[in-house]
């Protein structure tokens, strides 16, 4: 199959839900308002491409790559990110909803993540150095054997993890977490 390839486009107000897309590489594309949710994305390619305002809930994403993606206001529920191609693998979110996703194994370093939802969100095995969650809601988000190594959550809420099962060495948080950094232990902090 022949691989088509986009660039410098606007694709807006488009309805990809529950289609498959395929062979396609977009470069330097912007999309807005567009749904892809329950969409098949594998094997496309996405690089220095922004989504704004899109619905990409339960979009399949084998082997597709996000590289230097940004994703404004979007609604991400559901993926699996750990299925995606890893070579160049980088994102960063704003105002976006990600509840319910995964990135296990994923290398995530210095991907910004501002005023987001993370609800149930599995960050196992995951590289977060250098991250930044600001102002996020990490309630139930899962991170074991993870890199939080300068990880700042100092804004977010909600988050707890286990400092023996991480590596969290210059990890940033606020005063008012550090119960959720010691809940295995069973402790009651006044």
């Amino acid at each position: 199959m022949e691989s088509k390839l986009y660039q410098n486009r606007t694709f807006e107000t488009i309805d990809y839900s529950d289609q498959s897309l395929a062979n396609t590489e977009f470069v330097n594309c912007e999309f807005i308002n567009c749904n892809f949710s329950k969409s098949d994305l594998s094997h496309n390619d996405f690089m220095d491409s922004t989504f704004k305002n899109c619905n990409l809930s339960l979009a399949v994403l084998k082997n597709t790559g996000l590289k230097n993606i940004k994703f404004v206001g979007c609604k991400l529920m559901g993926l699996d990110f750990s299925a995606c191609n890893s070579f160049l693998f980088s994102m960063n979110f704003e105002d976006s909803v990600l509840d319910y996703s995964t990135f296990i194994y994923k290398k995530l370093k210095k991907t910004n993540f501002t005023d987001c939802s993370l609800k149930e969100t599995d960050f196992s095995n995951t590289d977060l150095s250098l991250a930044i969650f600001k102002n996020c809601d990490l309630s139930g988000a899962t991170f074991v054997e993870s890199i939080l190594e300068k990880t700042d959550f100092r804004s977010s809420r909600n988050y707890a993890f286990d400092p023996s099962e991480n590596k969290i060495k210059g990890t940033k948080v606020s005063h008012t977490a550090l119960a959720g950094l010691l809940e295995k232990f069973d402790l009651f902090i006044e």
